[in-house]
């Protein structure tokens, strides 16, 4: 884990300067709207009210990056330009690599990102090749190009917190307080999310500028220097029964402790560091970010070290807050993974993933976060799609609030966007959940309710298409964790089933070599062929979830195949 990997490749592309965020509108750049809006997430991902750090490319965790250089930005974009409608473009760690023709229904662009032969699959190796600019870090909707901003997390960060309401308390946070750290591209939808369940929030981040951000937009509500302070306001918020989020300006190890020395103990703890790097992600106790940022520069080595103790005592004060009485998850970022690898700490995993505590019931179903993006730029758009869900499912009560308060509260970033979770149940009809939304929004489009095509994609927390044994698949009821076939079996289906784009990619939110993951984009542009393809994917793709489970002994998956007629093979043996 070592060398220090280069961000970029010089100054950014005047094209990007030029774009600065997707182009909206009508008017194509390209030969058609699957490659338009291919190109149009693309530089939604590097809209600087997007990513964390578009001048290198890096869309969010830390290194997670669009492209791998900005030549091969450039690149790209040229190729998107001049892609006919029976072409694929092939993009290999950022870089365009290979253009072939293919047919109407074939994907326009398959990517792969990351992915390195068991072995050599770690850090060390993966920064060796990514120094010499022969790889990248995609996470996964940076390289995929499906990242929509922090409004692309809250929904999954809601649902868990709901989870947790719902199993621990009354069905809500009210006078509960969460303690947590991150505010980063994924971390920063934590105070909103706990907000959103009437709870309270007190949130460390040592970057000052991603709590001012979080207070720009809405996510977080005050700052505080202080950590006095902070857990002063917090108990005044749930003595009143108040939602209440403060972000600390604070290492996350330095307030968990404070707390621990105060006696200061919880209702729930968690974290959403990028701890899944230990180089680019995390910050070491007892320094600014400059003079992180500065002693990474001078000596990577150091760095690391430094980073892991924190890290020690980070999941230390995490597992004493637990027993003293809160109730502690890891929210999918390997923080348990990284001090058991590296400082040998044989209890790491004595509190839970966020998976199997409180998400994979839904998984079972093949429900996951599903999302789409206004290519006009149109907010009214998105508020057409709102409509058509609520429309579409009036019985789903859980679903009506959620869109409420994302109308009221989750503030649009780059293109409009929105996420539900939607699955695999047909209850009747002829098509699962997302086909059916899937078919409305095509029909909107076709009659001009809705301006412009919208692109539907998904986040990596999914249920048929990740890999990943410190995350999505832990403690998987048949052990069956680290088994790849399924996230590979995904990407295979949903081509055949002719997603717009298809990509695999190795690390995620959890690391090189420890997950395996997979994405697809759908372009809904009103035409029947669009029609086709939405039937074909939006039942491949949360039906993987269904028979990934089933196969694995769930109880929920094999009753979701019984009730919507998933065809398994030896699934009564």
């Amino acid at each position: 884990m070592g060398t220090e990997p280069t961000l970029g490749d010089g100054a950014p592309s005047e094209q990007w300067y030029e774009y600065q965020g997707a182009p909206t509108g009508q008017d194509l750049e390209c030969e058609g709207w699957r490659q338009e809006a291919a190109l149009r997430m693309l530089n939604n991902n590097l809209d600087p009210d997007v990513a964390e750090k578009p001048e290198d490319l890096v869309v969010y965790g830390g290194t997670g990056r669009a492209a791998r250089s900005w030549d091969a930005y450039d690149a790209i974009l040229a190729e998107l330009r001049s892609l006919a409608d029976d072409e694929t473009l092939l993009v290999q760690s950022g870089k365009p690599v290979g253009r072939f023709p293919t047919h109407e229904r074939a994907p326009r662009v398959l990517i792969a990102n990351s992915n390195l032969v068991g072995n050599w699959d770690n850090w060390d190796h993966f920064h060796e090749l990514e120094a010499e600019g022969k790889i990248m870090y995609g996470q996964m909707t940076a390289g995929s190009w499906a990242y929509i901003g922090t409004q692309g997390i809250i929904q999954g960060t809601f649902e868990t917190l709901a989870e947790l309401a719902r199993q621990h308390y009354d069905g809500d946070l009210t006078g509960k307080t969460v303690v947590t750290a991150g505010l980063g591209g994924m971390g920063g939808a934590q105070p909103l999310a706990v907000t959103m369940n009437e709870g309270v929030c007190i949130a460390a981040e040592v970057d000052e500028d991603r709590i001012d951000r979080r207070l720009e937009t809405g996510y977080c509500m005050e700052k505080a220097d202080d950590i006095e302070e902070a857990i002063e306001r917090a108990e005044e918020a749930c003595d009143a029964g108040e939602p209440y989020s403060v972000g600390v300006h604070v290492n996350a190890a330095e307030l968990l402790e404070t707390m621990l020395e105060q006696g200061y103990v919880p209702d729930v703890i968690t974290d959403q560091t990028s701890a899944h790097d230990a180089l680019e992600g995390y910050y070491p106790d007892g320094y600014t970010v400059e003079d992180a940022d500065a002693l990474r520069e001078d000596d990577p080595d150091a760095y690391l070290e430094e980073s892991l103790d924190t890290m020690e005592r980070h999941v230390d004060a995490i597992l004493e807050l637990q027993e003293r009485g809160s109730i502690a998850f890891e929210y999918g970022n390997n923080i348990r993974g990284q001090v058991q690898d590296h400082r040998g700490m044989e209890n790491a995993f004595d509190f839970p993933g966020f998976v199997p505590a409180y998400i994979r019931p839904q998984f079972c179903r093949g429900k996951g976060p599903f999302r789409w993006a206004a290519l006009s730029g149109d907010p009214d758009d998105i508020h057409r799609t709102d409509e058509a869900i609520l429309e579409l499912f009036p019985e789903k009560d859980h679903l009506r609030r959620w869109i409420d308060l994302a109308q009221e509260q989750v503030q649009f970033q780059g293109l409009p966007s929105r996420v539900c979770w939607l699955g695999y149940a047909t209850d009747g009809e002829e098509h699962t959940e997302r086909a059916r939304f899937a078919l409305r929004i095509n029909e909107l489009v076709a009659d001009g309710e809705i301006s412009a095509p919208i692109v539907v994609t998904r986040d990596h927390l999914d249920a048929g298409s990740v890999a990943s044994p410190n995350r999505e698949t832990e403690a998987m009821k048949d052990g069956t964790d680290a088994v790849a076939d399924w996230p590979i079996l995904n990407a295979l289906v949903n081509c055949a089933g002719g997603a717009d784009i298809v990509s695999v990619h190795d690390g995620g939110g959890v690391g090189i070599g420890n997950s395996l993951h997979t994405n697809n984009h759908v372009v809904l542009d009103g035409s029947d062929l669009a029609a086709e393809k939405a039937k074909a994917v939006f039942t491949t793709d949360p039906g993987m979830g269904v028979i990934r489970h089933a196969d694995a002994g769930y109880e929920e998956a094999l009753d979701e195949a019984r009730q919507s007629n998933v065809r398994i093979p030896m699934g009564e043996d």
